[in-house]
């Protein structure tokens, strides 16, 4: 039997709260993936700009690259002073860590959205036990097949946290170059 006759045989066997689950695991699954690789790629080009930026500052210009987050972001005239400069920093972490808290909502409930899925489909195999005599080969398979939502519930939220934390790592290093910029110009 294929893959493909695999799944389908699966999916009509299944109950629609269970099919209701897997769709919503999948849309969250396509969600942050996109999220991921989108900030991911932004992040990383918005980053390789601060650190140029960065060493133009360190060779002694007095003001931060033309495209650096602080040059097309904040007035430069107004950066030498700590508050103003906090102020751009604050600016830079709320647009560096866009997406963080889907990735954080997504990988904390989507084991519990494939639990719930597991959970009703082990109770619609206790309804049918409970009406006919059934095999336990029967019932072991029916509850093998249930574990099947709780088991992607996982698999998303193993992507959604470790894409979490890489994105994270990402944004607080863009916001230490931010800083030590910063610091490099309220110092001249």
């Amino acid at each position: 039997m294929g893959q493909l006759e695999l799944i389908l045989s699966y999916l009509d066997r299944s109950s629609t709260i269970t099919i209701l689950v897997l769709i919503l695991l999948s849309i969250y699954f396509i969600l942050v993936n996109w999220i991921f690789f989108y900030r991911y790629l932004s992040l990383g080009f918005w980053l390789k700009k601060e650190r140029f930026s960065l060493e133009t500052i360190q060779m002694g210009n007095k003001k931060p690259a033309i495209n650096s987050f602080l040059a097309t972001h904040c007035q430069s005239e107004k950066i030498t002073k700590k508050e103003y400069g906090e102020y751009c920093t604050f600016q830079a972490t709320t647009q560096s860590t866009k997406g963080l808290t889907f990735l954080s909502i997504a990988a904390s409930t989507s084991p519990f959205i494939g639990l719930f899925g597991t959970v009703v489909s082990i109770l619609e195999t206790f309804a049918i036990m409970g009406s006919s005599k059934t095999s336990l080969a029967t019932i072991s398979s029916s509850i093998g097949e249930a574990l099947v939502a709780t088991a992607a519930g996982i698999f998303v939220a193993i992507f959604a946290y470790t894409y979490h934390l890489l994105l994270k790592r990402k944004a607080f290093e863009l916001i230490s170059y931010l800083k030590m910029q910063l610091d490099l110009l309220v110092e001249r």
